[in-house]
Order: structure tokens, then C-alpha cells, then sequence
């Protein structure tokens, strides 16, 4: 698989029995869908996928008109709810989730204020 901000061939990297695409050039990770969610509860998953630099994934969140590496659509730019500073793209069509550099680890330590923010704040 292409990696879908930079064109590189990602590398295959399984936490459990999950398998991402890691790019080894970006250090972007692809999350079919819903995978993200289950890593996000697995301890140390952020050690084996994620080790690349926040400030490279800052820079490539200015890449646009990206597609989807499994069915080509134009990937759609959005944000966590609970998390809003960190941006990504998602498939509207298969659900896959690509986060930069540093963004799963950023994912998956939810500040206290962001805590916070969650009960007092519900989904809406």
C-alpha cells in the first residue's frame, strides 16, 4: 500500500492481531477502520506504531487532496471531539483513518482537561 501523503510504500506493523501501515518516509499511520479506537486501548501500542516526530506530522498535516490508499476517494480532513487540536483524515467510504507523525500517541494520552471536557461536555 501507498502511503497517501507522500506516496511511499508503508510497511505492515501488527500490535496483537491488529495490522496498521506504518510509512516509513512521513511516519503516517493508515487505521483501517475502527482499529485506531482498538489500539487506543491496548498498552504500548503507541511504542510499536507511532515513532515518528510530532513536528513532521505538524508539517504534513498542510498536505492536501489526499486519497484513500484502499479505494481512492478523497480522504476528508476532521478532528477528534474530545481531542480537537489533533486533525486528521478519514474514507467516507471504508472508514479508514490516516494520522501524521506523533498524533496516535497524542490520541492516546488524553490530557486531564480533556477528561474533564468529556463528562462535562457530552457528544452531541
Amino acid at each position: 500500500m501507498k502511503c497517501p501523503k507522500c506516496d511511499n510504500v508503508m510497511q505492515k506493523v501488527s500490535v496483537e492481531d491488529i495490522e496498521v501501515d506504518c510509512c516509513g518516509n512521513c511516519e503516517g499511520i493508515w487505521f483501517d477502520l475502527r482499529e485506531h479506537d482498538h489500539l487506543k486501548d491496548i498498552r504500548g501500542s503507541e511504542d510499536r506504531i507511532d515513532m515518528g516526530d510530532p513536528a513532521k506530522g505538524d508539517q504534513m498535516n498542510a498536505v492536501r487532496n489526499i486519497h484513500c490508499p484502499r479505494c481512492t476517494v478523497q480522504l476528508v480532513k476532521l478532528f477528534m471531539h474530545d481531542q480537537t487540536h489533533i486533525k486528521y483524515e478519514q474514507c467516507a467510504t471504508c472508514g479508514g483513518v490516516f494520522l501524521d507523525a506523533g498524533e496516535f500517541t497524542d490520541f492516546k494520552q488524553m490530557t486531564v482537561a480533556e477528561k474533564v471536557k468529556r463528562v462535562l461536555v457530552p457528544f452531541r
